[in-house]
């Protein structure tokens, strides 16, 4: 039974390629189609998975009172747009 982020890797990995694909071939609307839903049930997939990850992390970095301790995973304001102080 393979590891469930074997699962993840796999399902975004093949996620990559229908982009790939759907972006440089020019395929019948039927192929198309058949690859856009495998796409977005993938895509689904890898969300759901990213959402259980979230929640074990907030679990795991919980305060002494039980109550998630939660920070930003995006860039500070100003190093997006590379001004930040390095």
């Amino acid at each position: 039974m393979p590891r469930k982020s074997n699962e993840f890797e796999k399902a975004f990995h093949e996620l990559e390629q229908i982009v790939k694909r759907l972006e440089s071939e020019e395929l019948p609307l039927d192929e198309s189609l058949q690859l856009f839903e495998k796409g977005i049930r993938l895509s689904r997939f890898c969300n759901q998975k990213l959402e259980e990850v979230e929640k074990k992390i907030e679990l795991i970095l919980a305060d002494s009172n039980g109550e998630p301790v939660t920070e930003p995973f995006e860039a500070e304001e100003g190093e997006a747009d590379g001004e930040g102080g390095q």
